[in-house]
């Protein structure tokens, strides 16, 4: 009777201080019993002080209780700001810093010093938080095209994410990617509409863009109460309540009454949310034809449903940097997106003929063998002597300090000395991690996409990550020929880490060419090179990665024999070498379409070899070969003579074969240019555009603004930044996207191949000279 007593005393102590809005007793979730809590969120609807969740010692959560999840976004639109919020209402952290702030602290999830100074995420960065009992695991990514490949090696081990749409930008280039991306992995995800704050915020319109330029089918959960300068909070239209943040950093989160003035909206948007749900689920759509009304527990239910199974895209809203929307959106979080377990993953099974597919078992103990997945590595910067820093998603089983693993790739046996969890850049020891978890392993030799199981006979590996291929180059050296070794460890560390990122030595100019997904990736490459290692960078002119393709399928016979005493090479290939789609010109593709035993399985893998070796060169420019399909229908062998080495030089010979005989084409990467700029210069940025060869897609107008889509060659682009502030009066602005390889113009093919025959000729010039010499 005594501790009912105390409740009730302090409930009424409570609600009296409330109604008096006196400060007597203002209880925190710190102070204030799970109990007491718990009552008055369930019967009065009211969230005190809700800002730092309950701080547990527990380690091993139960696989319903944990949410993997990716905050993602076009540039600027407030993914490392919405991190800042989700760290500090959750109680992570302690004081709000801002991506540009004053303070020049800089965000948490940025903490590269060049990501502070540019105030732009470069790279992905992990933690984790605790909410209302959940465990969230989150990666926020960067949100520049240059850095893709974070935001792909990111979603490939998420179980959820969320989509950040500007409210004033709406759907952008990279909302496009993301958008990609995350169909491509089948990622779970809702949308937070942000920045409501801003001048000119038009989330209805942003919305309307999801559906009709990704296709989503989205509705909103929650609506604005107000816009720009007028924004005060949001309605959540299932729970039928508006909210209010309060305090200095919207740290109370008041739940009341909605407006009058918004009910009747509030009810329209809410009948088009159970409408759009029921076309897509089964139970509520049932429901809706029986004409029943569903109530709040069943519409979430619904929602949850939709959401997993990627059938309903929830808009959410609010302003991160004004802390309106966060904690909310944080609650359906936890009650939308899915957990490990209702997500299904899958491995490959390399033992035998065939691959098979394997399910992983989500259950988080001992019990099932261990799989990870390594998708991200920190190679140990500029001390060479610091350990390898391995990020892993744990898919099956447990592993623990000091557990022995097998790389599935290289068949090497490694300890696992030290395991880690990641706040930024800060590493939390740990002693095990269960499925489920996102870890970091000190000491792993590995590269990233590499699989780790705890038994060397389980030989099952996990789909790995797509990485887009380089589609621009310059040349890199450093000042000093005392640096070079210093050089040489920095190139060797970066190419490690980023998969996007590759050097190449022309041998022709005698020089180290980078290679990667755009300016500002290598520029940002140099100065970390520079800073990291002490070494001061030179590199070259922009060059853009040109291709060449076929025009036309071409067949080939190609015979390589040699007999001239000793261990004779015999090989033969036979088949069609074919142009492949323009949407796949950036690839190649190989196709084994042989029966019986002309051509032994066993060389197969020599062949391939000896293709990859003869794409690297075309004929026309010496660049790459890309977007053929090389189908090998027969061929013929010697039982003595035939080998590995004889069948690679057969496909290389092949290649050659068709570049004599065949008709081929350069190609070069496009880009998908998105323009946004004053009304009044529609008409200078169109010309700007045609003058670059560009071929415009779309302009939409908003206001006194407009932004244009168009599809540019990368070729062209270089210098534009110039030119479009000059034709705005520094009022424009732009962000391109690579969407693909198409053909060259004629004069600049022929400028390309002539380039490239003077360049021949000097080289041959040079090695006559040192003949003589």
């Amino acid at each position: 009777m005594k501790s009912a007593f105390v409740f009730d005393l302090q409930l009424i102590d409570f609600l009296v201080s409330f109604q008096r809005k006196k400060d007597p007793f203002r209880p925190k979730l710190t102070t204030m019993t799970p109990r007491l809590f718990s009552h008055l969120v369930k019967q009065y609807r009211w969230i005190p002080f809700r800002t730092f969740a309950v701080k547990r010692e527990s380690k091993h959560y139960p696989l319903e209780k944990i949410r993997n999840i990716g905050i993602s976004a076009h540039i600027d639109s407030g993914k490392t700001t919405l991190s800042e919020r989700v760290l500090f209402y959750s109680g992570r952290i302690q004081a709000m810093h801002e991506v540009k702030g004053k303070d020049s602290v800089g965000a948490t999830m940025d903490s590269m010093e060049l990501e502070r100074e540019r105030g732009i995420t470069i790279q992905s960065a992990a933690t984790y938080v605790e909410w209302q009992g959940h465990n969230i695991n989150i990666i926020d990514t960067p949100g520049h095209v240059d850095f893709t490949v974070e935001v792909e090696r990111s979603l490939r081990v998420l179980d959820g994410a969320i989509l950040v749409v500007c409210s004033v930008g709406g759907v952008q280039s990279q909302t496009i990617t993301v958008n990609r991306q995350l169909n491509r992995y089948r990622v779970p995800f809702l949308t937070f509409i942000n920045k409501l704050d801003r001048m000119n915020a038009n989330p209805s319109r942003a919305m309307d863009q999801l559906k009709s330029k990704l296709g989503h089918n989205a509705a909103f959960v929650q609506i604005p109460m107000g816009l720009e300068g007028n924004f005060k909070g949001i309605i959540d239209l299932i729970e039928r309540k508006a909210f209010y943040f309060n305090g200095p950093n919207g740290e109370e989160v008041c739940v009341e009454e909605i407006p009058e003035q918004y009910k009747q909206e509030t009810e329209n948007r809410r009948r088009d949310l159970v409408e759009t749900i029921s076309g897509v689920d089964e139970q509520l759509g049932e429901m809706f034809l029986h004409e029943e009304i569903p109530n709040e527990q069943q519409i979430h239910d619904a929602i949850r449903r939709c959401v997993i199974m990627r059938k309903f895209n929830p808009i959410f809203v609010g302003s991160a940097l004004k802390n309106k929307g966060i904690q909310p959106l944080l609650d359906y979080v936890t009650r939308y997106l899915p957990n490990p377990a209702e997500v299904e993953n899958i491995a490959l099974d390399e033992l035998g003929k065939e691959k098979k597919t394997i399910k992983l078992d989500p259950t988080r103990s001992f019990a099932a063998p261990f799989v990870g997945f390594a998708f991200k590595i920190e190679a140990g910067g500029r001390n060479t002597s610091a350990s390898q820093l391995t990020y892993v998603r744990v898919y099956q089983g447990g592993v623990k300090r000091g557990d022995t693993l097998y790389n599935i790739r290289t068949l090497k046996r490694t300890r696992v000395s030290k395991l880690v969890r990641m706040h930024s850049n800060k590493a939390e020891e740990i002693d095990e991690a269960y499925a489920g978890d996102i870890c970091a392993f000190y000491g792993l030799d590995c590269a990233t996409g590499d699989t780790f199981v705890n038994d060397k006979a389980y030989q099952i590996s996990v789909e790995s990550i797509f990485v887009p291929d380089p589609v621009i180059s310059m040349s890199i050296k450093c000042s000093s020929s005392t640096d070079v070794e210093k050089f040489a460890a920095a190139l060797a560390r970066f190419t490690r880490e980023d998969p996007t990122f590759r050097i190449v030595y022309d041998e022709d100019n005698k020089e180290s060419i980078a290679m990667g997904m755009g300016e500002l990736q290598l520029d940002i490459y140099a100065q970390r090179i520079q800073r990291e290692y002490g070494v001061k960078i030179e590199m070259g002119k922009p060059k853009v990665s040109f291709r060449e393709s076929l025009v036309n399928p071409i067949k080939f016979d190609y015979l390589h024999k040699k007999q001239s005493g000793g261990a004779g090479q015999f090989a033969r290939v036979i088949g069609i070498l074919e142009p492949l789609s323009p949407d796949k010109f950036a690839t190649v593709e190989f196709s084994d379409e042989t029966s019986g035993t002309n051509v032994p399985s066993q060389f197969i893998p020599a062949i391939k070899k000896g293709l990859m070796r003869a794409y690297e060169k075309g004929s026309l420019s010496g660049n790459k070969i890309s977007g053929v399909k090389f189908r090998l229908q027969d061929g013929d062998n010697h039982i003595v003579d035939s080998n590995e080495l004889a069948f690679m030089l057969a496909a290389d010979g092949a290649i050659k074969q068709t570049q004599e005989s065949g008709q081929w084409q350069i190609i070069e990467p496009v880009m998908l240019v998105e323009i946004n700029a004053p009304t009044e210069f529609q008409s200078a940025v169109h010309s700007l555009v045609i003058k670059r060869f560009g071929i415009v897609s779309g302009i939409e107008p908003r206001e006194d603004w407009f932004t244009m889509l168009a599809e540019i060659p990368l070729n062209d682009m270089f210098g534009f930044s110039t030119d479009i502030r000059s034709h705005t009066q520094g009022k424009g602005e732009f962000s391109m996207e690579y969407v693909r390889y198409c053909p060259v113009r004629a004069d600049m093919s022929n400028k390309i191949i002539q380039q490239y025959q003077q360049s021949l000729d000097q080289s041959q010039q040079q090695q006559q000279q040192r003949r003589k010499n």
